[in-house]
Formats: C-alpha cells, structure tokens, sequence
C-alpha cells in the first residue's frame, strides 16, 4: 500500500517509519524546508514520562506511553532510562505530597536517598519522589533517527511541500499529522503554547529528568548531554507562537537558579516556543475524514504517545483494526 503522510514532526516520522516497517511505501511531506521547521516537536521537552503525567492524564494515556518505551529503545537507542526525580522547595512540601496522592509506581525519598541519585544537589531538598521507570530522549536527535530510519527502509521526506487539501487515490491513504494545520476539519482543535530555554551550564551536573514543582510555575529540567539542559514549563492558552514573554524568561531562569545557583552563571544559548495541538479533553485521538486519517490533538504528550498511536495508525490502514480508546 502506498501511504503518504502530511507533516514530518514527531506524529508524522512516527507513523511513518511504523507503516514502512511493516511494508507500506511511504512519502512525508513537510511545507518546511529542514527538520528543524517541524513544529512543535522541536522545541519539545522529549520526557517519557507517563507515570508523572497521570497527575493530569487518564490511565489510557500510562498505558499508551507504556508502550512507547521499548519502541523507542529500539529506534532510538541514545534513550536515556534513569528515572525522574520530582521535588519541590520546603515551603512548597505540599505539592509534593499531592502529587504523589494522583499517580503511582513512585519511590519516597529524603535528602540522602536524593544526594544519592544527584550529588550536585545534596542539602538542597528534604524531600523528592522518584519514578524510576521513566525516561528522556534528546527530540531533535531523535527526530532525525527517525528520519534516516525512514530513507534506510526505503522512504522519502520531500521538503518544502504543502500538501493542501490532498486527497488519496485508489489504492493510496493519506495521513494528516499536522497539528493545528488541521484545524479547518477538525475544528475543536485549540492551541497550547509552552516556552523553553537551553542554557550551558558546565558547572552542574544532572543525569536526569527533574521536575520541580510550584503552585503557580513548575518547571522541568532535562539533560541533553555536554553540559547543557532544557528549562521547560509554561502551558498558555494560545495559538501564537510568539516570542517568549518576559515575565516567563524571569520564571524558568529564577526555577532553574533556584534548584541549583550554578545555572546562575549559566549561557542561555537557545530561547523558543512551540503551539501545541490539543482537544477539549486534552487527549489525543485518531480521526477519519473524508479518506484521510488525521493523527492529532497530542497536546503535551507528543513524544510520549507518539509510538503508540503511530502502532494503532498503522493497524487501521494496513488492517482495518480499529482502538475505540483513541478512535474517534
């Protein structure tokens, strides 16, 4: 079967290197000229991180990114599994404790048990949940793993390519992974703008995922290798993908000093924002319209969910199976 898939960030790569995999000939087509266009998957935080989500998320979405794990491993192995650690400051204890009340699969600790998965913040917390089983992934490097596995099996990205209101032929199907491209069909769709930064930081090290957590402004803080890491956090109602607002560069530079002072005399080497896709009830689902099958509405889930819905569009072109938890 032939496939052509419209969008090439991570919904889109997913699906399509799933389909190539399992025989289709496929084709991505991206109106940007590179992958560092693609959206809002580069800008992502790329946390795999399912059993932190279900503080906000339904269990379906644990089991989707449950899935995504060995999926990931396997395609991208640079995955890096050492768990997130989730801590909040003394006066903010509380959020802590009801963060662990709304998930699970979680370990206490105190400041030993978190100077011993992180010495360079000993004496810094009293106390920190840690969920093991969880991982981060580098999403631009994955991306183009993505990519070059996609060309390997046989299939091609054509760049620079608007798709419009593309149609499939006899014998063809069509996949819409566009996010808020899509919004003129699937009109419930809203945006989710967050905001990040990538600062050097040669005098901390950290080795994995940490959340801290704020009842007005929690951030997430993710190693990318050589010194330098992502501070992630806002979640505004918008479809702009302005520039970030002061207001939020203060937050995440004040987060970050605050879990260690060395990221005071960090480099910002990199400020950006990205629009995310996301339904009324902020899950996503797998939608068929007029001969397209649109794989949308990932909100903050992208890299986590991608694998499995990639997995569930591939058995609906391919076979005709149908999940009724994401079909809609």
């Amino acid at each position: 079967m032939r496939v052509t898939v419209i969008g090439a960030g991570v919904a889109g790569l997913a699906c399509a290197v799933e389909l190539a995999e399992r025989g289709a000939s496929v084709e991505v087509l991206e109106r940007n000229a590179t992958l560092d266009g693609a959206g809002c998957s580069w800008f992502a935080g790329g946390m795999l991180a399912p059993w932190c989500e279900r503080v906000s998320a339904p269990p379906h979405i644990v089991a989707l990114g449950d899935e995504g794990f060995a999926w990931w491993a396997e395609r991208y192995p640079a995955m890096v599994r050492r768990g997130t650690l989730v801590l909040a400051h003394g006066r903010d204890v509380g959020e802590l404790k009801q963060f662990a009340r709304r998930t699970e699969h979680y370990d206490w600790l105190d400041s030993e048990g978190i100077a011993a998965l992180e010495p360079d913040l000993a004496g810094r917390f009293e106390h920190g949940l840690y969920f093991k089983e969880e991982a981060h992934i580098d999403p631009r490097a994955a991306l183009a793993a993505l990519a070059e596995r996609l060309r390997a099996l046989g299939g091609a990205i054509r760049f620079g390519t608007e798709a419009g209101q593309l149609r499939a032929r006899d014998g063809e199907q069509v996949i819409d992974c566009t996010g808020l491209g899509a919004r003129a069909v699937l009109t419930d769709l809203r945006g989710v703008k967050g905001e990040m930064l990538h600062l050097q930081a040669p005098d901390v090290t950290l080795t994995r995922t940490v959340r801290v957590l704020h009842p007005r402004t929690p951030v997430y803080v993710v190693p990318r290798g050589g010194g330098r890491y992502m501070i992630g956090a806002t979640m505004i109602e918008s479809d702009q993908a302005s520039r970030i607002s002061a207001r939020a560069m203060l937050e995440l530079l004040g987060a970050a000093y605050a879990l260690h002072p060395a990221f005071g005399e960090a480099e910002i080497v990199e400020i950006g924002t990205g629009v995310r896709p996301a339904f009324p009830d902020n899950l996503p689902r797998l939608t068929r319209r007029n001969g397209t099958l649109y794989v949308n509405g990932l909100f903050r889930h992208g890299f986590l969910a991608a694998p499995a819905l990639a997995r569930r569009a591939a058995a609906f072109v391919l076979e005709g199976r149908e999940d009724p938890e994401v079909m809609h």
